[in-house]
């Protein structure tokens, strides 16, 4: 098969990260916004289109939001512009639903009768579609394409019946079904949730002057000085406010946890530490259990920056293969960048890696990597091995294969394009062009953390844990309208 002929058949489309969320109480009035922008700057790995952070100073709402990097959407002047208050709560973006314009930015900021409310989403719902047309035939207006907005008008309308912020919230936890981990702001609370079944990670943690904060990863956290104090439960709501912490169960234990496996594998960073287990220790396990289940003769094992370099440390140390550096990543190419022409998006990979022709020049290469999706970027990387001189390629997966949609935030909505169901093994290895290939299987993926409450491995064929929505897609509510009745 030609490069031309694997172009067509795989389409160059990477696995996105997460949304990363962000909140803070502070007893006092301080710059909280600073204190968002250093934590969200943790989880920028999270979400790379867009980033915003909304200001409470009693009950006076101050946001700023739009598409780029942290850093480039709070230089020093804007940030200070947010001035200072009580409450913040920050989101970096990947979207799943919704496309990656200035509308869908988060937070979403929501007027109702009883005062503003701010809301960061992680996640994605599997009934937006049938709640959002409830909400517009009965007249809500829709500003943005994603189901976060879903969220915020749904508590809202709970808000009418509802006697305080965090009941409503309760109640609207009885409607909306699927992923989500949310930072919400009310004119005097914080409120953290987590969905019961807990797919996306959100903890808790102190700063020195009492103050407490919510982040999707405890890397935020340690970014900004706070202290890790525990995990939001899976159902749990958590509400912060001049009384103290508060805590809400009724939600926990009504069906199993399913924490996303994938967290682990690719999206959480290495010294984050999720639901009690160390993502570096469980991608350790990962390139462990591929050494036993795919050993190999071979010189020495590299690994795929980043996510692919703790396994293939985990397998070198379980097959006794010496470990090496075997590329070198452009730490200041921060995300895929646009090319204006189709050569230099072919050769985007020789910018962002590079290898190092005298770890690999005339040997045989194991190589790691998180994951294989539409097969395409794997063949270019594997190139740069061959003309480094790699005598052989062996490639062990950290994961098993990509099979079916995620439902639950991961941008995986399109099972006919993943390389594994359109060819076998052997035939993926052929088309990437190594010699040989070995994914870790559906059976151990699950032991790689200390989770003994069990994961989601519904992108790996090992069953959704909800009902599969009917009208999926990302851009579900953005399409035209020749294409709405196949939703």
């Amino acid at each position: 098969m030609t490069r031309s002929e694997i172009s067509a058949v795989l389409p160059a489309r990477h696995i996105h990260e997460e949304c990363g969320v962000f909140g803070v109480y502070t007893p006092e009035t301080s710059d909280v916004a600073s204190l968002a922008y250093y934590a969200l700057y943790a989880l920028q790995h999270r979400g790379q289109e867009s980033a915003g952070i909304a200001v409470n100073d009693d009950g006076v709402f101050t946001a700023y939001r739009d598409v780029g990097l942290v850093s480039e959407v709070f230089p020093a002047e804007r940030l200070r512009s947010l001035g200072t208050g009580t409450i913040a709560v920050g989101h970096v973006r990947y979207g799943t639903t919704g496309s990656d314009n200035k509308r869908n930015v988060q937070p979403i900021l929501v007027n109702h009768y009883k005062g503003r409310m701010a809301l960061a989403h992680n996640g994605n719902l599997t009934n937006s579609h049938q709640l959002r047309q409830e909400l517009e035939s009965r007249g809500s207006i829709f500003q943005t394409t994603t189901d976060s907005e879903v969220i915020a008008y749904i508590i809202v309308q709970e808000r009418l019946r509802a006697p305080s912020i965090e009941e409503a919230v309760a109640a609207a936890m009885d409607r909306i079904e699927g992923a989500y981990s949310l930072v919400i702001s009310s004119p005097t609370k914080l409120i953290a949730v987590r969905d019961p079944h807990g797919f996306r990670p959100l903890c808790m943690g102190r700063l020195r002057d009492g103050g407490v904060v919510f982040a999707s990863e405890s890397c935020a956290l340690d970014a900004i000085g706070a202290q890790f104090e525990r995990d939001i439960l899976p159902g749990e709501i958590v509400v912060v406010d001049r009384h103290g912490v508060k805590s809400d169960t009724r939600h926990c234990g009504k069906t199993e946890k399913r924490l996303c496996v994938f967290e682990f594998i690719y999206f959480a960073r290495p010294d984050s530490v999720i639901d009690g287990s160390s993502v570096h220790v469980a991608r350790q396990r990962a390139g462990a259990f591929l050494a036993l289940e795919h050993p190999v003769q071979a010189d020495i094992v590299i690994g795929v920056p980043d996510s692919g370099l703790d396994a293939a440390l985990g397998y070198a140390r379980q097959s006794g293969i010496p470990y090496g550096m075997g590329f070198i990543k452009n730490k200041y190419i921060g995300r895929t960048f646009i090319s204006p022409t189709q050569a230099m998006r072919e050769n985007e990979v020789n910018i962002k890696l590079n290898p190092i022709r005298s770890v690999v020049e005339g040997k045989r290469v194991v190589l790691i990597d998180d994951s294989i999706v539409r097969g395409t970027t794997c063949r270019r990387t594997i190139d740069l091995l061959r003309r480094a001189g790699a005598k052989e390629i062996h490639m062990r997966v950290s994961a098993p294969p990509f099979v079916a949609a995620c439902h639950y935030g991961t941008d995986i909505d399109d099972p006919t394009k993943l390389i594994a169901n359109n060819h076998s093994v052997e035939e993926i290895a052929r088309i990437i062009g190594v010699d040989s290939l070995g994914y870790l299987s559906l059976q151990d993926v699950v032991k790689i953390a200390d989770n003994t409450c069990g994961f989601c491995t519904a992108c790996f064929g090992g069953g959704y844990p909800t009902a599969v929505p009917r009208d999926g897609g990302k851009d579900r509510f953005e399409c035209k309208i020749s294409e709405r009745g196949k939703l």
